[in-house]
């Protein structure tokens, strides 16, 4: 009896020594005396101990940092750019059989796309469509990583570290075009005001009455400045009323007190205004 409780006891912990648990997320490679097994998993897995032995392979997406790169634009600017790959395992066989260690091999690939990709693009194209460069990174990794069994979900360009003279020279950019903009704002406003002046202009030539009430309004607002002495001029349209109505007293016989005459005064004479010279007539006689 008592051999066979050894062997009993010996297979009972040759069973729990062969026992796995992979958790939901995960995969188990199986290989028995160096040949492909098979996958298995999620749960409770039996491995024999000494024949066979597993690679655990995680399901869940990964966001793998891709250091710093020095890029040099297709107009040659030189930039410092860094990015973040997301990606997860799709095939747990091709991951362990395929490639030796898949982490490591996906982020030199990615660093050598960044490069790559980054040389063909120019700068402005670079800060303003980053959409688009995401997606031709996305492309390209995932490509080249769908032998491996591995799926790149995401690329993101996170910083774009520019030199100190580009800065400078992109904050002078970006101030001339400010002033542009004020300039192009500023004469459109004087454009309206112009135009809105002309119709001001207009209806006031067609009511004269109403230029009266502004000529009074104007007064009114200077008057409310307690300014000791004003002067404005007074313009020939408001007059004229007046001058119509003393024309039409003149043609209707209106009598009007006659204005004193002034003085006549001598005219001038050319003897008067011109210098008396004598002249000699022996002088004038004489040859040049």
């Amino acid at each position: 009896m008592e051999p066979l409780v050894i062997v009993l006891g010996a297979a009972v912990a040759y069973s729990f020594a062969s026992l796995r648990v992979l958790k939901q997320y995960e995969r188990g490679v199986s290989f028995f005396l160096g040949r492909f097994w098979g996958t298995k998993g999620p749960g409770l897995v039996f491995i024999p101990a000494a024949f066979a032995n597993m690679r655990k392979v995680s399901l869940r997406i990964m966001a793998l940092d891709i250091p710093a790169q020095d890029v040099i634009t297709r107009d040659n600017v030189s930039v410092r750019v860094n990015a973040v790959l997301y990606m997860k395992v799709k095939d747990p066989q091709k991951v362990v059989i395929e490639i030796e260690d898949y982490l490591y091999a996906t982020s030199q690939l990615s660093q050598t796309t960044l490069r790559s990709v980054l040389g063909e693009v120019e700068l402005d194209e670079l800060l303003s469509d980053r959409e688009k460069i995401n997606a031709i990174l996305r492309r390209i990794i995932d490509e080249r990583t769908e032998a491996w069994g591995i799926e790149v979900s995401a690329v993101e360009v996170k910083d774009v570290d520019l030199p100190e003279n580009m800065k400078r020279a992109m904050a002078r950019q970006a101030e001339a075009e400010r002033e542009r903009r004020a300039k192009v704002i500023n004469a459109q406003g004087e454009l309206q005001a112009s135009e809105t002046l002309a119709q001001a202009a207009h209806m006031l030539a067609g009511e004269p009455t109403a230029l009266q009430l502004r000529y009074l309004q104007t007064v009114t607002e200077i008057a409310a400045e307690n300014n000791s002495t004003t002067i404005f001029p007074i313009p020939i349209d408001m007059l004229r009323p007046f001058m119509g109505s003393l024309t039409a007293g003149a043609s209707g016989g209106g009598t009007a007190s006659p204005l004193p005459e002034r003085p006549a005064l001598p005219e001038p004479s050319m003897a008067a205004v011109l210098p008396q010279v004598k002249i000699d007539p022996v002088e004038a006689a004489r040859p040049k």
